[in-house]
């Protein structure tokens, strides 16, 4: 059963959905969303309707700015103050289990706010979903920088028809240093056709992939 909570940040009230597992935690599973929509995006579904049954707890943070109704995106200092601050609060008023290791991820925006708090907050890895490499057609304002800053694991997984940054232009960008995985048939909001795979299967897919290279499968 999901449980609402709602935490206070410098940006007006936030909303965490947690989607806890009932066995002992293997891992806490932190996810924020993109600028383009909340947190129902395909592959936030998928991992809090999957993986809590393979021992790990889910939490989707909605930003205030979404919260409040808003049609536009806080800038990115405002989303990583409202994220830290939400993060911290969760951790006050949820028991999310001592030493239970933390993965900091997203999708999107939400993905790029978790590389650039993922040091401060003290995450064990992160997971980057759809990571927007640069704005489509245009390469040369690299958003890379920030996909390196974490010092722990960092896997992204991407689709394969992405404009925002193809599974291969984020290989060539960060090099060895991260994992990329590919998402066939998948442009940035992560969805195939239905001809490709049903809704339940690819729902599926992707939280097997979260647990491969998060080795928690």
């Amino acid at each position: 059963m999901n449980t609402l909570v709602t935490v206070d940040t410098p940006q007006g009230p936030g909303h965490w959905l947690m989607s806890p597992t009932v066995r002992t935690p293997r891992a806490v599973l932190l996810l924020g969303h993109g600028a383009g929509g909340g947190i129902d995006g395909i592959d936030l579904v998928a991992c809090a309707e999957l993986l809590p049954a393979h021992g790990i707890t889910v939490a989707r943070f909605d930003q205030p700015w979404h919260v409040a109704g808003k049609k536009v995106a806080s800038r990115p200092a405002a989303l990583d103050e409202a994220w830290l601050a939400g993060v911290r609060a969760l951790r006050e008023q949820v028991d999310l289990g001592e030493g239970v290791p933390l993965v900091l991820g997203g999708h999107s925006a939400g993905a790029r706010v978790a590389c650039r708090t993922a040091t401060e907050l003290g995450a064990d890895q992160v997971l980057c979903l759809s990571f927007p490499l640069h704005p489509p057609g245009e390469p040369s304002k690299s958003r890379v920088d920030e996909l390196l800053l974490p010092t722990v694991p960092v896997h992204v997984i991407q689709g394969a028809r992405d404009p925002f940054g193809t599974p291969e232009e984020v290989r060539a960008a960060a090099g060895q240093s991260i994992t990329v995985t590919e998402v066939d048939a998948a442009a940035h909001d992560l969805k195939v056709a239905a001809r490709v795979r049903s809704a339940a299967e690819h729902r599926q897919l992707l939280a097997d992939l979260v647990l491969e290279v998060l080795a928690l499968g």
